[in-house]
This record gives C-alpha cells, structure tokens and sequence, in this order.
C-alpha cells in the first residue's frame, strides 16, 4: 500500500502502539504527523522511543497524545510540559495492560525486516512488548524496512497479519554507551566483574556501566544470558568464547533478549544469528523465569540511593526521567536464583558533582527497587551488600563507598537519624 493508504487506517480517537527502541518508524512519525489536520484525541503508547517524534510539538497537542510507559529523551520535554503522559509499570506487565484490555489497541505500527520465502518477517530487535502488542491490535501497519534484522525466537510474523504496509530505508537508531565511560563507569565495572563468578547468566540494563563490565569479563568462563536488553559489549564475549550459555537450566546454548540497542555492528550480529532468542518480555522479565537459571547477576543503574537503600532510577525529584523498566523484574528474579546477586551499579556523583548516595531521596522522587529488594550496591569506591543488615548498618556501609568529599555531611545526616 502506499503511505497514504496505510495512515488512512488510523482515526480519530483511536489508540495506537508505536514500536520502539531501535526500531521506532521515524519515517512513520514524519508522515503521521502531516495527518495532524485530520486527526483529533489519537492515542499513542510506547515503550522507549528514539529519534524525531514530530507529533510531540506543541502544535499538535489537539491531534495526538502521547501515553508512554518508559520516558526517554525523545519525549522528556513532552512529559514534563505536560502534552504526554507517563504510565509507571514494571516491563513485564506492559503486555499484560494489551491483553488484559486495560489498554485496548486500535493500531500496532511496527517496523518490519522484509519478509522470507515463507513470508514472515521479523520484529527485528525490539520483540519486547512489540510482540504482545501485534498479537492484540485490531490492525497492524507494517513498516518494511530492509535493513531490519531477522532474528530468532518469538518476533516472526506472517504479512498476512498485516492490515497495510508501507517501505522505508531508514537505518536503525543506534546507541553507542561505551563511548559514555569514564574513570569511574571503567572502576565500577572492575568491581562488578569480582562480584561474577563463573558460569553465571548476566542481565544487563541501559547505559555506559554495564557495557564497562562487559569489558572486565574477558578472563570468565562459560557465562551466559539472559537479558531484557543488550548491547555491543556482548559481541566480543561471544566470540572469544566467554557467552557460552552452556550452563544455563533455561534456554541453554542461546542468549535470551526482549530487544538490542547499540551500533550497526550489533543489528549486523544479530541478524539471522542462531546463538540468540529474542522474546516476548512478559516471559523474558519474568521473575519466575529468571530465578530457574542459577547464579543470575542482574546489574542497573540508578539516579540516586538514600542511606536506608530505597533506589530512585526513574525520576529527577518531580521531573519524570526515565520509567520502571524491568529493574525490579531483574533485582527480584536475580536475588530468588541460586546463587543470584541483584546489583545497583553508580556512580557516586553526578557530572555536576552532586553526591547519588544520599540521606534521603528528593521530594518527588520515585522509589523503582525497595529497601527491602536491595542487596549489593556499588560505586567506583567500592561495594555495600546491604542485605540483611539493619538501617544503620546500611547507611554506614554505603558511607563508606560514597564519594569521599560527601561522607563527613553524609555521616552527620546518620548520626541525626539513626543516633549512633
């Protein structure tokens, strides 16, 4: 169809699903957008998006409103002036909103790999919730788009599925985290690789600090993983026959991922590679699931810890920065496993020098990872176990891998709340 035709399928007051992460249909948003005049109240919902949104300008807040479940920057500025909405879920729940009918899709646009002899094609790497919601929407329009991957496990979908499709030649977007290291990212990781024993099976989150442990595991054997996201630091652990995914109970010889996000060298690995399984996330970022295999390490990030351990990684006090995500599927599903370690991996201060450990979490601040889930936390000063230790105990453990020039105010702080 053309492109007219295939956005003649959305209507007014529909709600429709836009995939995302490497594969959001940018040349689709563009084209989408010049339907504002058509259009009123059009629902959006996503996960992470990348790249030029186009119909979160100010000018189209009568045509279109964003409803998303994970904040990226593609949608920040939206978000906090109030033309997009934010949903706080844990990941492995968002299919559940699709089938459960609490979000009931009109649409699901996807963008598509070119279709095989058999004619499927491939969500490519972002199966997600991308899965659950084609499965769901009334109508689906594909984007097909050659340079998709094709990759194995549960993103194949027949084109006869498809209400329309439209071409695009866009490249994917690409992330490129270990660029992002410093000093500090580089130190964590060594710390986090000492936590790794071998034939463990690693989930990795968003950002610089994991691809930096990825780099300090060159010496470990036979891991594995099992992953809602991944990205280029596992190329070469694969490769060099570290990723064996031998040992795993689950899934064994395969690396389980919901999507990837990296460079072109990544979606070029992963494209009809055998030695991955791209997954629906509601299985993926299942605690249930994670806990089968044993010795699950699980590493996150944050934006700020206070001395009690409550985890604040979605919000900047009242600014909404980012979404649950799937943290608490991984710290729950890591500490239940056999040998599991969930980890908080920080830096202890922002680049603005601000201290990320601190008495108590800003006002408006969101707790994703309870004080009662928390066990290691770990900062280029080294690392606090928190589990099983009393408040106190924890604020003390965590003053001591803070940021030298933040422990004397941060010790006072303790002094006042736990009196000793």
């Amino acid at each position: 169809m053309s492109t007219n035709d295939a956005l003649s399928l959305i209507e007014s007051g529909n709600r429709a699903f836009i995939h995302g992460s490497a594969q959001t249909p940018t040349s689709f948003m563009r084209a989408l957008a010049a339907e504002a005049p058509r259009l009123k109240n059009v629902e959006l919902v996503f996960i992470s998006v990348y790249g030029d949104m186009y119909i979160d300008k100010p000018e189209y807040a009568d045509n279109f409103r964003m409803n998303t479940m994970f904040v990226s920057a593609s949608v920040r500025t939206a978000v906090k002036e109030g033309r997009a909405d934010y949903i706080p879920v844990f990941l492995s729940e968002i299919p559940e909103l699709f089938k459960k009918n609490i979000l009931p899709l009109d649409i699901a646009v996807v963008q598509v790999s070119t279709p095989d002899k058999h004619g499927y094609c491939s969500l490519g790497v972002s199966v997600d919730v991308a899965r659950s919601a084609v499965n769901t929407a009334k109508k689906v329009i594909a984007v097909i788009n050659p340079n998709v991957p094709r990759t194995h496990g549960d993103g194949m979908i027949h084109i006869s599925r498809f209400a329309a499709t439209m071409e695009s030649n866009d490249p994917l977007h690409e992330a490129r985290f270990g660029e992002k290291a410093g000093e500090a990212e580089i130190q964590i990781g060594k710390h986090i690789a000492g936590l790794i024993e071998d034939r463990s099976t690693l989930q990795m989150g968003i950002g610089a600090i994991p691809d930096a442990v990825l780099k300090c595991l060159g010496n470990h054997k036979d891991l594995g993983v099992h992953t809602e996201m991944c990205s280029d630091g596992i190329i070469d652990l694969v490769l060099n026959d570290v990723i064996t995914n031998r040992c795993k109970k689950i899934h064994p010889n395969k690396s389980v991922s919901g999507f990837a996000l990296g460079s072109k060298r990544l979606y070029d690995f992963l494209d009809d590679n055998p030695a991955f399984a791209f997954l629906d996330i509601d299985y993926v970022n299942d605690p249930h699931v994670i806990r089968r295999n044993p010795r699950v390490v699980a590493i996150n990030s944050a934006i700020e810890v206070d001395l009690t351990g409550q985890v604040c990684a979605d919000s900047i006090g009242f600014s909404q920065y980012s979404g649950v995500g799937g943290q608490m599927d991984f710290i729950r599903g890591a500490s239940l496993s056999e040998g599991g370690k969930p980890i908080i991996a920080i830096a202890s201060r922002t680049a603005k020098g601000v201290s990320r450990i601190v008495p108590c979490l800003k006002p408006g601040a969101g707790v994703v990872t309870t004080r009662a889930h928390i066990h290691y936390v770990v900062t280029e000063y080294g690392v606090a176990n928190l589990y099983g230790k009393n408040l106190s105990q924890r604020a003390k453990a965590l003053i001591d891998i803070a940021h030298p020039d933040d422990r004397e105010a941060l010790e006072k702080a303790s002094w006042e709340r736990f009196h000793h």
